[in-house]
């Protein structure tokens, strides 16, 4: 058996024995010059066969990138390599292309045969050399001639026969060398990727994330086709390397459209053109089924695929001409971009198809036009940025104008909202109250208390709304004063007990002994905060009790800490829910079936409050057990009280009052507030044209004036009396607003029109008193200055 297998070798060598070794170090020309191929068809020949088979035809190689197109026969390759030196020689083959399937070399040396493996059909660490490429270390013995054959084998896609033989040094160069063009050119297209990935989140234009993608998938086809996909994605090769190239080609192909349709706007320009695109893509989901229906279907997509991507450069090169033809503008930077892609994408299927000679820029004209083609791209998609950014401009300038519209139709919508609700408030709770005051039998005053209680209410939702509505435009502002806290506590902590009593619930406050006689904060926000919380903590608990406390502690430079606990036995908060408790409407996202009421903004406007105070807050709670709320709030003590009139609310000095009110409930609501007085007198009138002339027929001492009336308002009388038109006493006289709009915008408007102080409907009488005799005072004591921008607040 032996001696036949020699007798083969024999026989194959000496029919080989014409064509010419190549020696490395002195042969003249290139290596592809001595060798030759033969295609074996579907015949799968193992060494022997092919060594021994006198059948296999032989041709000379046509160039150094010698290519048989698509294929999936089987081919090999010939040749001798001789080391004529004393001393053996270490070569590197570089043969193929990284994604033909199979490439086995046989190294046949004295009738001994040696086989290496490369190819991407198998696990890339069997590779004789584990490159990207496929390569081959071989050895060559001194004074020998070396016969190698190589067998290459694909599924369809296009096999390239080159033979480039380095040595051990110039192979690490040229790999160093390959390495730092493939760094530039992956980290460019990577990089462009992302950029236009984040302009899309950014830009929400369309043409960016398609480009994103297109450069992305143009990214992925040529690592596939260099072997990184081998190397680094799929090392154990399999399925999906199979079809690396073409699913990322194709990819790359849908994207590159999709990217032009928008970025040309081919749906405002041609329906015609845009029928050829849907065509295209069409063609291409069908070839993308092709990949994975069996190897046949395989077979015939590469080509298809080529010839796809040929008839979609032409189209977009069609597209881009008619357009120029008709005059539209397209960007110069696109045009050169699509070029550039064509030009790089011809040299490659040249290159391909041995019409172009095989160097550095010939076997990477690919990667030349797509790296010219994104950069060109990228400068036309600056200037699609530049576009949007004008256009953006343009529309926000737009839209500023429309939303200084819609505010100011807003702000106008709220303040007469809040001046209608107000006012029926103001006339109901007025009556509610002087009934109250009158009636003693408690069976006849529970009617009157369900009315106020439930106007209270109303009220409530009312002053919600309109902070809420400050909060949305960052116009909640603090007006600070000094107050007794320790009062401002009680008198709430006592209406909140009666409900919880109502409920049959426990209650109990405990208040720190420490805590500061007198602060300087905004007292009406300060009680706004403890009311919305005590209210939750009320509403939402149906058994059990509440515990409301307050500890104090004292710090430097006269501050003091205010640390409040409420804790109730309620319902609960849901853990899913904690993360929104705070966020406007909260209690409506609930579900709670509407049994508890309310508008779901008090926690809203008590976080904001409570910033604005520069306090914390936070809640924990356990579902169907309880809710804790801790407020911490650092305010300012004050250690000397300042010498003020504190006692204004009970001055004997007699006062004759003008009201200007157009509305008669409300007209009731203050006659019997003023008649409580027996020092106080007053006249009414209807609006601000009757005030005016009432002020020039009787002396005056203050005049309460409403905002929004007929004939005359109150802002046009309080102009033309503070315009000294009428007479220095006149002009001087102390006014205070009375009014049911609550905006922040109508309070500053009357205290800049000269008016003396504002409050809201409905009307407290104890703080109108104490606010009349107070600008009273100062105007008669020949202080009536500004305070601040507060204008003489005095609560």
């Amino acid at each position: 058996m032996k001696q036949l297998l020699l007798f083969i070798y024999i026989l194959g060598f000496s029919l080989y024995a014409q064509q010419e070794a190549f020696n490395p170090q002195n042969s003249k020309g290139s290596l592809y010059e001595y060798a030759e191929f033969s295609n074996a068809g579907r015949l799968n020949f193992d060494i022997h066969d092919v060594i021994s088979d006198s059948h296999l035809k032989y041709s000379n190689l046509e160039s150094e990138n010698h290519s048989v197109g698509f294929t999936s026969d089987n081919y090999w390759v010939r040749f001798k390599l001789i080391n004529s030196s004393k001393s053996p020689s270490v070569y590197y083959l570089e043969t193929a292309r990284p994604i033909t399937d199979i490439v086995d070399l046989y190294q046949i040396s004295e009738g001994k045969i040696q086989q290496f493996n490369s190819g991407d059909k198998i696990p890339f660490k069997d590779k004789q050399v584990t490159n990207r490429s496929t390569v081959f270390k071989l050895t060559l013995p001194p004074k020998k001639i070396q016969q190698i054959y190589i067998h290459l084998k694909s599924d369809g896609e296009t096999i390239n026969l080159p033979l480039n033989l380095y040595t051990q040094s110039s192979f690490l160069m040229m790999t160093y060398k390959q390495q730092l063009f493939l760094g530039l050119f992956y980290g460019l297209l990577f990089l462009a990727a992302l950029i236009y990935l984040f302009f899309y989140t950014s830009l929400k234009e369309k043409a960016f994330l398609y480009y994103g993608f297109y450069v992305f998938s143009i990214a992925m086809m040529q690592a596939a086709l260099d072997g990184l996909i081998h190397e680094f994605i799929f090392p154990e090769s399999g399925y999906l390397n199979d079809r690396a190239v073409l699913i990322t080609a194709l990819f790359s192909n849908f994207f590159l459209l999709k990217y032009c349709e928008h970025f040309l706007r081919i749906n405002n320009f041609s329906k015609r053109f845009l029928k050829g695109f849907n065509v295209i893509y069409g063609v291409l989901a069908l070839l993308f089924v092709m990949l994975f229906i069996n190897t046949k279907t395989l077979k015939i997509a590469y080509p298809l695929s080529n010839l796809n991507g040929l008839f979609s450069l032409i189209l977009i090169l069609a597209t881009i001409f008619t357009m120029r033809y008709k005059r539209i503008k397209i960007d110069p930077y696109f045009s050169f971009g699509i070029l550039f892609l064509v030009i790089g994408l011809l040299g490659f299927v040249m290159n391909n198809l041995s019409l172009l000679p095989n160097n550095f820029f010939t076997l990477n004209s690919a990667k030349f036009g797509s790296g010219f083609e994104v950069i060109f791209l990228s400068l036309s998609m600056t200037n699609l940025i530049r576009e949007l950014r004008l256009e953006k401009e343009k529309s926000q300038h737009e839209a500023l104008k429309k939303s200084e519209e819609i505010s100011q139709l807003k702000t106008y919508f709220m303040s007469n909202m809040s001046h209608e609700l107000r006012t029926p408030i103001n006339a109901i709770m007025g009556i509610a109250e002087h009934e109250l005051e009158s009636l003693k039998n408690n069976k006849n005053r529970k009617p009157f208390e369900i009315i106020k209680n439930a106007s209270l209410s109303l009220l409530s939702n009312v002053n919600d709304i309109i902070d809420f509505e400050k909060i949305e435009n960052n116009e909640l502002k603090l007006s600070s004063e000094e107050f007794n806290p320790s009062i401002k506590l009680n008198q709430i902590s006592n209406n909140w007990k009666a409900e919880a009593q109502k409920k049959g619930l426990d209650y109990r406050f405990e208040m720190d002994p420490e805590i500061p006689s007198v602060i300087y904060a905004d007292a009406e926000r300060f009680i706004q905060i403890i009311n919305n919380i005590l209210s939750n903590a009320i509403k939402y608990t149906e058994k059990g009790g509440v515990l409301f406390k307050l500890t104090c502690l004292k710090q430097p430079n006269y501050l003091c800490r205010f640390s409040f606990q409420i804790s109730d036995t309620g319902i609960g908060i849901n853990p899913n829910d904690k993360e929104t408790i705070f966020n406007s409407f909260g209690q409506m996202k609930l579900d709670h079936k509407r049994r508890f009421g309310g508008i779901g903004l008090g926690l809203t406007i008590v976080k904001h409050i409570v910033e604005l105070l520069g306090g914390t807050i936070n809640i924990e709670s356990e579902l169907n057990k309880g809710t804790d709320v801790f407020i911490d709030l650092t305010l300012k003590s004050i250690v000397k009280e300042r010498i003020v009139v504190d006692s204004i609310a009970d001055d004997d000095m007699p006062l004759h009052i003008l009201v200007v009110e157009d509305n008669k409930l409300n007209q009731m609501v203050m006659r019997k507030i003023l008649s409580s007085s027996s020092k106080i007198s007053f006249a009414v009138a209807n609006n601000g044209q009757e005030a005016i002339d009432a002020l020039k027929k009787d002396v005056y001492d203050i005049v309460l004036m409403d905002l929004q009336m007929p004939v005359m308002d109150g802002y046009e009388a309080t102009r033309i009396i503070r315009s000294g038109d009428l007479g220095k006493p006149i002009n001087n006289i102390p006014i205070i607003a009375v009014t049911a709009d609550a905006i922040q915008e109508t309070k500053n408007r009357v205290l800049d029109l000269g008016m003396d102080d504002y409050m809201t409907k409905p009307v407290n009488k104890d703080l109108l008193f104490k606010k009349m005799y107070a600008a009273c005072n100062f105007y008669k004591n020949g202080s009536k200055e500004n305070d601040d921008d507060e204008n003489l607040k005095i609560a």
